[in-house]
């Protein structure tokens, strides 16, 4: 019964270390092919000849950027939204939008700036 237990542990175990393996491995692969190895930097991934914007985490990006916003609510809101369409947000909390011009462009319907 003990010799049982054993190979199934052993069993365990090797399959472990295949898939540690194989995720060390997908990881190199991904950032030789294009990936970006740190988000929201603005690089421009390149797959099969199709351009990928990063992934940003945009929840902290617009967390940082509206910490000191008198209405965090509608800030965080409004961030969320522009950072979602551009995949940007500028640094600071105010200001620094030449970084980012996707998010400087967006207008309301009232033709005012709708990102913070």
């Amino acid at each position: 019964m003990g010799g049982g237990i054993t190979k199934l542990l052993s069993c365990f175990l090797i399959l472990y270390l295949f898939l540690q393996v194989y995720v060390v491995a997908e990881a190199s692969i991904n950032n030789s092919i294009g990936f970006p190895d740190i988000q929201g930097k603005g690089e421009v991934a390149v797959l099969d000849g199709i351009r990928r914007l990063p992934r940003i985490n945009c929840r902290f990006a617009c967390a940082r950027r509206c910490m000191k916003a008198s209405r965090k609510n509608v800030c965080t809101r409004a961030c969320g939204t522009c950072c979602f369409r551009c995949h940007c947000v500028p640094p600071g909390t105010s200001g620094n939008k030449n970084s980012c011009p996707c998010y400087a462009s967006l207008r309301t319907h009232g033709h005012k700036p709708k990102c913070p």
